[in-house]
């Protein structure tokens, strides 16, 4: 009886509040900018050192419940201070002049309501910052999960002259309640003034990685169609978490390697839950989802090489497990991380090493630009 007390409560707190408990977003909005405390002056670059890195909103490898067969929900503040600190250290011994990030809390009670857009640009060498929120409620029922405020970011030395954040579609494969409260993704597309002849546009994006639908496909066509949109004599460089596997990847069933205790992988793709993020055939021919960016951009990687186990950057295992003796082969098994540009990238390096940072590892390359 009180359990139905409460959602009787819930439901008429949704319904009847003057505030929306969850920010819907625009197809098109500004996105929201930063600037660091204490800036320094860039010097004007012949070359551009880029990173893309899921951080995991500062939760390092914690066992989380939504994502890795773990039971926390919200963080301790030393759990948030320790891996914001060891994020900020590895952003200050790799330097990288722009860096693309997906899983930025700014304002969730999870991880103590801090801004970390903030925190890394007040602790590293950035200056400038844009951000574009994937999911904004003010209470999320599930768990004491609470306030939530995570999205994307791009911190750059030099100033971002124009910040937007483009809607992405939500997915079809849910109830309209699961819809309300569910992840809102988008593009970011910054222009940033890097003191160069042409125009410098920096993108980013974090696709779908649950539907079972069409979604994932809609995703990368909308980030292609911005990539490709940026007008012919300007320079671009993107990047995210496309959560697809690239054209050759071998294997495309991760259901063993991702699954907890009580699940079982039946071979269910459409009905089973734990196939939604760990199954990369949902789509026909989705091993070609990427082909696109690959055939009309410069990559990190050849598409070959990229396949390769050094190459790997996301595993759902969790610092609860017991494993003695690994390498980093052992805590990466597939890529999902990429770097695209309108320019030839050299030097591509997945930072697998830092495995403990987050469940996503960076990747960076040089782009030259005179």
């Amino acid at each position: 009886m009180k359990n139905q007390k409460h959602i009787i409560l819930f439901i008429s707190l949704l319904f009847f509040s003057c505030e929306p408990f969850v920010t819907e977003f625009n197809n098109l909005e500004n996105a929201v900018m930063y600037e660091s405390v204490d800036k320094t002056d860039p010097l004007d670059p012949t070359s551009l050192k880029v990173m893309t890195w899921n951080i995991r909103f500062g939760a390092g490898r914690i066992p989380w419940k939504y994502d890795s067969c773990g039971d926390r929900v919200l963080l301790t503040e030393d759990e948030v201070d320790n891996n914001l600190d060891n994020i900020v250290d590895f952003i200050n011994e790799e330097l990288p002049d722009i860096i693309i990030l997906q899983e930025v809390d700014v304002l969730s009670k999870r991880t103590g309501y801090v801004d970390q857009v903030q925190y890394i640009l007040d602790n590293t060498h950035f200056n400038y910052g844009a951000y574009a929120s994937m999911w904004q409620a003010q209470f999320i029922p599930n768990d004491g999960l609470g306030m939530v405020d995570v999205g994307n970011a791009i911190l750059s030395r030099w100033k971002i002259e124009n910040a937007e954040r483009i809607q992405l579609p939500l997915r079809s494969d849910q109830s309209s309640l699961e819809q309300y409260f569910y992840l809102r993704r988008n593009i970011l597309k910054t222009k940033i003034d890097i003191n160069i002849n042409s125009s410098f546009y920096v993108v980013g994006t974090h696709t779908t990685a649950f539907a079972t639908d069409d979604t994932k496909q809609k995703h990368i066509d909308k980030f292609f169609d911005v990539l490709s949109s940026i007008e012919e004599d300007a320079i671009f460089i993107s990047g995210g978490d496309l959560n697809a596997l690239t054209p050759n990847a071998l294997k495309r069933d991760f259901c063993e390697d991702d699954k907890c205790h009580n699940d079982i992988c039946d071979g269910y793709y459409d009905s089973n839950e734990i196939y939604q993020a760990s199954y990369f055939n949902h789509l026909e021919n989705e091993e070609n989802l990427l082909l696109p960016l690959y055939e009309n951009f410069h990559s990190a990687f050849d598409d070959v090489l990229v396949d390769d186990y050094t190459n790997f950057t996301h595993s759902t295992w969790n610092d609860s497990e017991d494993n003695p003796g690994s390498t980093n082969s052992d805590y990466w098994n597939r890529k999902l991380d990429y770097l695209f540009s309108s320019e030839p990238l050299t030097n591509g390096y997945t930072h697998q090493g830092k495995y403990m940072l987050s469940d996503h590892a960076p990747v960076s390359a040089i782009m030259e630009i005179r």
